[in-house]
């Protein structure tokens, strides 16, 4: 097997391990679950695109999923500050 049939294995199995559960939990539920369901699909998402770069062999293609880890990460902490009044009134009921 080529290195490169191994990395598009890999891909592979992470949009469909990865992706698809994030994307639904991101679509639905509730503003927890969708919140999770953003942080895993930037996590999978970062490292899809790690895999196609190693596809296609064009080390440049790095800086995308590094940006998209580091502003995963930050988006995580405005949505939770967003979201923290609505979470406490949901527990109040």
């Amino acid at each position: 097997m080529s290195d490169q049939t191994l990395w598009t294995a890999v891909t592979l199995a992470l949009l469909v391990v990865g992706v698809a559960p994030a994307v639904y939990l991101a679509a639905r539920g509730s503003n927890v679950q969708r919140l999770i369901g953003l942080q895993l699909l930037s996590a999978s998402g970062s490292l899809v695109l790690v895999g196609l770069s190693a596809i296609v062999n064009q080390s440049s293609y790095l800086i995308v999923p590094l940006v998209l880890a580091v502003l995963g990460a930050t988006g995580t902490l405005v949505y939770t500050r967003l979201l923290t009044p609505r979470i406490d009134a949901e527990d109040e009921r």
